[in-house]
């Protein structure tokens, strides 16, 4: 049975719709990679997941209870934590204080603390005093994963935390996903990069216009499958 999963989600910006009948399965310990160009879905997709765009209660399905009608606090504490586009710093927190608030969503024990954050990130303890806001861009991105770790979610949820950094500074940060893997947490990624999402996912879904249009692990999509979903040459 799936940790996580959605069936026939939809969602709306208002008039706009966004997600068209959207399935997707996420398991115990893995790591799923949601790829698709600017404008697919993917973000709604997400934000769908973790309450801040409410659904059907059916249509999100986690450890065989329906939360697709949860707010977003309501879903953190029932174990998914997400990593916002944007990282999302509270300006006025320092370092330290920032992962800190991901502590008070907190439901059950497990493996991250303060201390395990650090381990994962060493640079955070050097800078825990500074305000978040004055680290540089892949730095920021650490106290954003770091700040959902601390709720010790079973599920992850990132979203495009690669965008707008250098490429070895992306590196650094999917080195560290081994380590959050290794605790049994359940991840899903939101990746523009195809390459990267390849790198670290068990499966794969493409999503084109709100709607899924290749799944597979990573061995079995061909470029030229990835290609046509990905850009819309054909539809499965």
């Amino acid at each position: 049975m799936a940790l996580l999963e959605t069936q026939g989600l939809t969602a709306f910006y208002g008039d706009f719709q966004a997600l068209f009948g959207v399935d997707m399965t996420l398991n115990e310990g893995e790591t799923v990679a949601v790829i698709g160009a600017n404008g697919a879905g993917k973000s709604t997709l997400l934000r769908s997941i973790s309450g801040l765009i409410r659904n059907a209660p059916s249509h999100i399905r986690y450890d065989n209870e329906e939360i697709g009608a949860l707010a977003a606090p309501d879903v953190v504490r029932l174990g998914i934590a997400m990593v916002p586009e944007g990282r999302r710093l509270f300006p006025s927190l320092s370092v330290e204080e920032n992962l800190l608030i991901g502590k008070y969503a907190r439901r059950r024990n497990g493996p991250w603390s303060l201390d395990a954050i650090y381990d994962l990130f060493p640079v955070l303890k050097d800078r825990r005093h500074s305000p978040g806001t004055a680290l540089s861009g892949g730095q920021q991105q650490m106290v954003a994963i770091g700040r959902a770790l601390m709720s010790n979610p079973r599920v992850l949820l990132c979203d495009e935390i690669s965008l707008g950094l250098a490429p070895v500074v992306v590196k650094d940060i999917y080195s560290a996903f081994p380590k959050i893997r290794a605790t049994g947490a359940s991840v899903v990624i939101i990746e523009q990069d195809i390459g990267q999402a390849l790198k670290v996912a068990d499966r794969v879904y493409c999503v084109m216009e709100g709607r899924v249009t290749l799944t597979g692990t990573p061995a079995s999509l061909s470029r030229e499958d990835i290609h046509a979903a990905y850009f819309g040459a054909h539809i499965r």
